[in-house]
């Protein structure tokens, strides 16, 4: 088991790039499915967004520190990093998954 390309040193994470990462729709719903502290695959949370699509957003949520991704075998899984976030942002993530909670 090893990680899948870097990911930024908690010191790293920057307000901009986590907003920014959480400014999309397709986003937002990776974090919803991820707050939950599971470990995913990007078909389990993504199973209807097209791969080259979906790669993008992975990609986005990796560089700005939202995630952490490690790859198993032929398989990438996904983590929230909410220590992290919450370290560097405290509130910040509460106050987002609180906000898409009541979204309809």
């Amino acid at each position: 088991m090893s990680t899948t390309n870097d990911h930024p040193d908690r010191a790293q994470l920057r307000i901009e790039a986590v907003l920014e990462a959480l400014s999309h729709p397709v986003r937002l719903q990776i974090l919803r499915r991820l707050a939950g502290g599971e470990e995913l695959t990007c078909g389990t949370v993504l199973p209807d967004v097209p791969p080259s699509s979906a790669s993008h957003h992975w990609r986005v949520l990796r560089a700005s520190g939202v995630l952490f991704a490690r790859r198993d075998g032929r398989v990438i899984l996904h983590t929230l990093r909410r220590d992290d976030l919450d370290a560097r942002f405290p509130g910040l993530l509460d106050a987002v998954l609180a906000a898409i909670g009541r979204e309809p």
